[in-house]
């Protein structure tokens, strides 16, 4: 994992979504809606709601925000349904592109994201054209100026916990587990009073894709950015080596 920190990329993207709170408020009101409609209101019993909530206090979303989210899904407001949507495509330089989407209205997720591809001189394909190149796993990020212990006892606490994988990178550990396996192995780490920067289910490239040539990256870039303007976006992932 040396040199892709994931860390480096949440801050890279915090920095961003600092100077747009109201897309990064209205992706995170989403996740709590489905959140709520799947498991219930209450997050004690609601793991996806709970994950969904730190993410929110972690964005600096009010509380009172998160409440009304939460009162509102769980009521009959006549809320919209939302629904999950995943595009697969090529950036340029034959890069893999995975997009994740959570909408109300699949025509114009669709239309858009093509767009946006398009913009970049990249292509959508069919399901599964490039998914098979990416691995999905929980990832746990643990900022190491947050953490008082050390590399050798954080990995023995996460493998103990039931994680598969564990590495260091100069500011933060990365802990990879099983999907299913995500929710124990947080809970015993939190158990051990461990703070996370980020505990989610993601999607990693098992192999990474340079590109030299200044077109390209400027198209790639175009790509993800526009994705990124997007509200129904919740993910992108790619195996760029930035």
């Amino acid at each position: 994992m040396s040199g892709h920190s994931k860390f480096a990329n949440i801050k890279h993207k915090k920095e961003k979504n600092d100077a747009a709170k109201g897309k990064v408020f209205t992706i995170l009101g989403r996740e709590i809606a489905v959140a709520v409609k799947e498991g219930g209101p209450d997050p004690a019993n609601n793991y996806r709601l709970a994950t969904v909530i730190a993410k929110a206090k972690a964005a600096n979303m009010p509380n009172d925000t998160i409440d009304r989210g939460i009162k509102k899904a769980s009521g009959d407001l006549g809320s919209v349904n939302y629904e999950h949507v995943t595009y697969e495509g090529y950036g340029p330089g034959g890069t893999a592109i995975i997009v994740e989407a959570l909408t109300d209205n699949k025509n114009r997720t669709a239309a858009n994201v093509r767009s946006a591809f398009t913009k970049g001189n990249g292509s959508i394909g069919t399901q599964g054209c490039v998914s098979f190149m990416f691995d999905t796993k929980g990832q746990i990020i643990i900022d190491r100026e947050e953490c008082e212990l050390d590399g050798d006892t954080m990995m023995e606490k996460a493998l103990d916990a039931g994680a598969e994988d564990f590495s260091e990178e100069e500011d933060s550990f990365e802990i990879l587990t099983a999907p299913d396996d995500l929710e124990t192995v947080q809970k015993a780490l939190e158990a051990e009073g461990i703070k996370f920067v980020s505990a989610e289910v993601t999607r990693l490239p098992q192999n990474y894709v340079e590109l030299k040539d200044e077109d390209a990256i400027k198209c790639l870039t175009r790509i993800l950015d526009l994705l990124d303007e997007d509200d129904d976006v919740q993910n992108v992932y790619t195996n760029w080596d930035e």
